[in-house]
């Protein structure tokens, strides 16, 4: 229960990081996002600790989901971290940003959306008490929700070309013309976006 709370509690702080980031600009607020990601990775780690020493990790099939809900958190963490250009991402500047239409970003606009889903799931079933699933689908639940904020309230006051980006690439399902793009520009410099 403490981990699940931890888990509202984060997605919490990035409601208030977001709300705070266009109206307030609260500089005691702009920390918001990283410690409600802190909070969010302890609220998934947590019961899976809790899991491991009660000995629910054991069969082969507790293992490959363990590996495939691995990946996707590596997955999450590039999406947010590493697929952006980082200074420009979550330190410059709010007004005047520019999206980032390229690699994992051009394949849909919130690539973590899947990637904390696949984890949250894996590593329920792999847990196996109940309450780890719903748990994880609860917050993968309220992670959506703050994914629409973002795409909707957010996002268009915070990037200066959001509504060219709305247009161009899915919300959360890629589709053949996103993959595509994706493949083709993956790995391609934010620098030389800003001279196309």
């Amino acid at each position: 229960m403490l981990a699940f709370i931890m888990g509202v509690l984060g997605f919490a702080l990035c409601f208030v990081y977001d709300i705070n980031s266009i109206t307030m600009k609260c500089r005691v607020l702009s920390s918001g996002f990283a410690a409600g990601s802190l909070l969010i990775g302890a609220a998934t780690a947590l019961p899976c600790l809790e899991a491991a020493k009660s000995g629910c990790f054991a069969g082969a099939a507790d293992i490959c989901l363990l590996v495939v809900g691995a990946l996707a958190a590596a997955a999450l963490a590039y999406c947010l971290f590493f697929a952006l250009p980082f200074e420009k991402t979550y330190t410059a500047p709010v007004q005047g940003r520019r999206t980032y239409t390229y690699g994992a970003y051009a394949l849909c606009r919130h690539p973590g959306i899947i990637c904390f889903f696949i984890m949250q799931l894996c590593l329920g079933l792999a847990a196996r008490p109940a309450g780890v699933l719903i748990s994880g689908m609860v917050l993968s639940a309220l992670n959506l929700a703050y994914a629409l904020f973002q795409d909707v309230v957010t996002f268009p006051k915070t990037f200066c070309d959001y509504e060219d980006y709305r247009k161009r690439v899915p919300f959360l399902i890629p589709n053949a013309g996103s993959i595509a793009r994706a493949k083709k520009t993956w790995g391609y410099p934010y620098e030389k976006e800003e001279k196309l």
